[in-house]
């Protein structure tokens, strides 16, 4: 579903991702870890070109994203992205912001798009604040809005760029609880995280990055409980 060939991105000076091999099948949930600063959410921002790689291929679904003569509203449609912050739009409401994209960009029925919104409100379990502003939701609330907007484009993959670092401890469940049923529905992720307890018991591979390279990958029992670097079990024993 995703391969990443050779990837490089440098801003100015400064090279962040030193050359990534990585590649995601369909239906597998990969969790990419690291310190700070080792250029996971950059990878993620490459794979749809909200960062431009500097150099390197990516190919998502069968298509090359990063082809000069690439469709790019047509790959960021197949491809849903959750960020840190929740980005919704203040002024509308949680069915508001879900519908949006539905009716300016898929041209989809008001009502066909209302009742999709609805349902994902549901799936989410957000259902009866349809018409809640996101000033009058929690942050995990919002973030469970942020992450059905981006399932209503019926997206091939999903992505999440560290989606619970913005919230209080005591909201991060109710947003991981959604992820993992997203993954036991079978959906394709790519998820940025810190969250260690999630990675180890939905990811189908970790992916451990630091300083731009990928250092160890596999499945979470090796990669966290049996790490072969030094370098992931350094991180390992500052986290867990």
């Amino acid at each position: 579903m995703i391969r990443v060939e050779a990837l490089r991105k440098s801003f100015g000076d400064h090279e962040v991702l030193k050359g990534i091999d990585l590649d995601v099948a369909e239906r597998e949930v990969v969790c990419v870890i690291g310190p700070s600063g080792s250029g996971k959410s950059t990878l993620l921002r490459c794979l749809n070109r909200l960062e431009e790689p500097t150099s390197g291929r990516v190919t998502v679904n069968g298509t090359v994203v990063t082809d000069p003569g690439c469709d790019l509203d047509a790959v960021r449609t197949s491809m849903g992205m959750v960020f840190q912050s929740f980005n919704l739009f203040p002024h509308k409401t949680a069915l508001g912001n879900i519908t949006l994209a539905l009716t300016t960009v898929l041209r989809m029925d008001r009502a066909a798009a209302a009742a999709r919104a609805r349902s994902l409100l549901e799936r989410v379990g957000l259902s009866g604040r349809e018409d809640a502003h996101p000033a009058q939701l929690s942050g995990g609330q919002q973030q469970r809005v942020a992450i059905a907007r981006a399932l209503a484009m019926e997206p091939a993959v999903m992505l999440f760029d560290e989606v619970t670092s913005a919230l209080d401890p005591e909201l991060v469940g109710e947003v991981l609880a959604v992820m993992r049923d997203l993954a036991g529905a079978g959906t394709t992720m790519m998820v940025v995280t810190h969250e260690m307890g999630f990675a180890r018991e939905v990811a189908d591979r970790v992916v451990f990055m630091d300083e731009g390279i990928v250092v160890e990958q596999g499945p979470p029992s090796a990669v966290l409980g049996h790490p072969r670097q030094e370098r992931t079990r350094a991180f390992l024993a500052q986290v867990l």
